[in-house]
């Protein structure tokens, strides 16, 4: 019979050693890049499948009106009643809001008009 003996690595060294290849425990993350996080997605496909009455508000001011039908990376098809349907590239568009949140909050309890949180 043979005893072991119990080595113990000295815990200074790996310390060091995961000090130069990681980042500390304590640093924070990268946040991911919007078009990782599917939010975006997650919006559009809501809006589409109920479709939603969607009011689009361009760079230059102008308001469209209509359902989303469908959506790419750079581009929004917007159906509208009549008047012919868009392509509309995302690049162009300030916001966008559903149609019922100006209808059903134009006015906040005291009287005055809502403004959406919207900042210009």
């Amino acid at each position: 019979m043979t005893t072991r003996k119990l080595i113990r690595p000295n815990l200074t060294e790996i310390k060091e050693k995961l000090a130069q290849g990681r980042t500390p425990p304590n640093a924070r993350r990268k946040a991911a890049p919007p078009e990782m996080t599917s939010a975006e997605a997650f919006y559009y496909l809501k809006q589409m499948n109920g479709k939603t009455p969607m009011v689009v508000v361009l760079s230059d001011g102008e308001e469209l009106r209509g359902v989303i039908e469908w959506y790419d990376r750079n581009a929004i098809k917007v159906n509208r009643v009549g008047a012919p349907n868009l392509l509309v590239m995302k690049s162009s568009v300030k916001y966008m809001y559903k149609a019922e949140e100006l209808l059903g909050s134009q006015q906040d309890g005291r009287g005055e008009p809502h403004t959406h949180g919207i900042l210009e």
